[in-house]
């Protein structure tokens, strides 16, 4: 399966225009979170992804709460958080918002390590774990050099050991990757990235 995916699109025209056109050659398309920004705009977000016409998968960011994004996604899309679905015999996995609460006030849509762990603990096992915050110690790094990703993603990275584990969250890391156990883990960013799962 070829399966294309991307994080953080931030209501960016172009970027979505790059990704709605790569998607004629995908056979899956993963979006990681924050497709708007501060809770505003979610609607046009999706609208600019409404011509992606294979399985989409969305989960949230912290820029939009779970409840916002399913009411908001196109027809058919699986919007994940704390649930799972299979496509094409894929198993995808994925928990959305900002692990561990991010500074950035109100509008802005976190989980504690706790309660990330309690909606981590449902997956059994997946092929692609897909969360908007990276875990601990791999592309979660700052501009002022800070690791602020979460330990319980990378725990459960830890224990489920998908295939791919797929994130965004930390622009200042887009485009990091790294392995833990037999998981490679991207920080994946608004760019159009690939990645081919063997069937």
């Amino acid at each position: 399966m070829r399966v294309l995916a991307f994080s953080d699109l931030h209501m960016a025209r172009a970027r979505a225009a790059d990704l709605v056109a790569a998607s004629l050659e995908a056979d899956l398309v993963i979006g990681a979170g924050d497709y708007c920004n501060g809770r505003q705009g979610l609607d046009q977000a999706m609208a600019m992804l409404a011509g992606i016409m294979v399985p989409l998968v969305l989960v949230p960011g912290n820029a939009e709460s779970a409840d916002e994004l399913r009411a908001a996604a196109p027809d058919g899309a699986h919007v994940l958080h704390g649930s799972g679905a299979r496509i094409d015999g894929l198993r995808l996995f994925g928990v959305g918002y900002g692990v561990p609460p991010t500074p950035f006030g109100d509008w802005s849509c976190d989980l504690t390590e706790g309660a990330a762990a309690e909606l981590l603990d449902r997956c059994t096992g997946a092929d692609i774990l897909i969360t908007h915050s990276p875990p601990k110690g791999i592309g979660d790094v700052t501009g002022t050099g800070l690791s602020v990703g979460s330990t319980e993603i990378r725990d459960a990275i830890e224990r489920v050991q998908p295939r791919l584990a797929l994130c965004g969250h930390i622009h200042d890391s887009w485009g990091a990757e790294g392995v833990i156990g037999r998981s490679r883990v991207v920080n994946l960013g608004p760019t159009v990235n690939w990645f081919e799962i063997p069937a």
